[in-house]
């Protein structure tokens, strides 16, 4: 067999995530050079070219997509470009891998799964929630098997104290304009919800609060507003169990933090301590929670960047995540907006199904 061609990898923005697992995760892979990235600015791009030994800068993402050497993109910038890097690239021919979360609303997500289905021999692949990999097809078979019995309750809840201090700059995930509809961590949460659980929400309620209104930008005295709330609960029920979900996501919780899920059954309970990467199970009316070791093999890890080169070399499926798996996520995340929004109304799925995104928020 002979060696396999080199493929060259183009970086579009190279924040700290992309620094810290995405390069990394191609530099462990043989045949794979970091051939280019493009970054806010000239200084930041040669710092990370220097740092990473990638071969080259670019001067703009354009220049990215549309050189002729470079075979697949890794898009690490905010959710308010990725849908417009994203379709250029796929039309440019080359295969995407794409930082969460997927766009900023459903109406750009859905450009964007649009475009990958008119290039069926490009990648597009979204990166995953990372906190659960190695628990997943545990939980899963836990909830398929019928060990916890007849599925009643999700239960989840994120909580820390980053924005509890009034006067902490404003930051990109709380800029509509940059995040959009993605508030907190709602989103990386269900995501990992539906690896889990396989259902949609029926319906929901949204509430959320914005606590400080304005915040400093970290650039003098100036000020910018908050329009993402620091504060949302969720209420609603699945469609296919009928099970209800309760989800709590604040920023202003001080002390510990917590990062915690628990999925309630007629003949017990699971609980995953996502902080502490702790699975227990308790049978149905017990005081006492036994721990579920997870083998070697059930322990996935992080593995991204060769899935994605895997499926460009192999045609292997994408399954963390398909951007059809992800469009589930960003139509749960256009009914939480529109529940939070429109004053906390109920919101179907049914009735979402026609939204394209792009809503102010109506005064009630």
């Amino acid at each position: 067999m002979g060696k396999e061609k080199t493929l060259n990898i183009g970086f579009i923005g190279a924040g700290a995530n992309t620094r810290s697992m995405h390069i990394p995760g191609f530099q462990k892979i043989e045949g794979v050079s970091l051939h280019s990235v493009a970054n806010r600015t000239e200084a930041s791009s040669r710092a990370v070219a220097k740092e990473s030994s990638i071969a080259q800068i670019a001067s703009n993402w354009q220049a990215v997509v549309s050189d002729p050497e470079v075979d697949a993109v890794c898009i690490g910038t905010w959710p308010n470009t990725h849908a417009q890097i994203a379709i250029a690239a796929l039309e440019a021919g080359k295969h995407v891998l794409c930082e969460a979360r997927m766009a900023r609303d459903l109406g750009e997500a859905r450009e964007m799964l649009a475009a990958a289905k008119a290039h069926p021999n490009q990648v597009f692949q979204i990166v995953p929630a990372p906190f659960s990999l190695d628990f997943d097809q545990r939980i899963r078979e836990q909830i398929t098997s019928g060990a916890i019995g007849r599925l009643l309750e999700v239960r989840v809840a994120h909580t820390g104290g980053q924005y509890a201090d009034p006067d902490t700059p404003m930051i990109w995930r709380q800029d509509v304009a940059l995040s959009g509809k993605n508030i907190l961590s709602m989103g990386i949460m269900h995501e990992t919800i539906l690896r889990w659980v396989g259902e949609d929400p029926m319906w929901l309620i949204a509430d959320g609060e914005v606590f400080q209104a304005e915040r400093p930008t970290g650039e003098g005295p100036q000020r910018a507003v908050v329009d993402i709330p620091d504060s949302l609960s969720i209420l609603g029920r699945f469609e296919g169990s009928g099970a209800r979900f309760i989800y709590h996501f604040s920023a202003v919780e001080s002390g510990r933090p917590r990062m915690e899920f628990r999925i309630n059954g007629t003949e017990g309970a699971l609980r995953f301590d996502a902080a502490n990467k702790q699975l227990m199970f308790a049978k149905a009316g017990a005081t006492e929670e036994q721990r579920l070791s997870i083998s070697r093999a059930e322990s996935r890890g992080w593995q991204v960047e060769a899935d994605f080169i895997r499926s460009i070399r192999t045609g292997a499926p994408v399954t963390l995540t398909h951007p059809d798996e992800a469009l589930r996520y960003m139509h749960f995340t256009e009914m939480v907006d529109r529940s939070w929004r429109n004053g906390s109304t109920k919101v179907t799925w049914r009735e979402c199904m026609g939204s394209v995104g792009g809503e102010g928020r109506k005064e009630t």
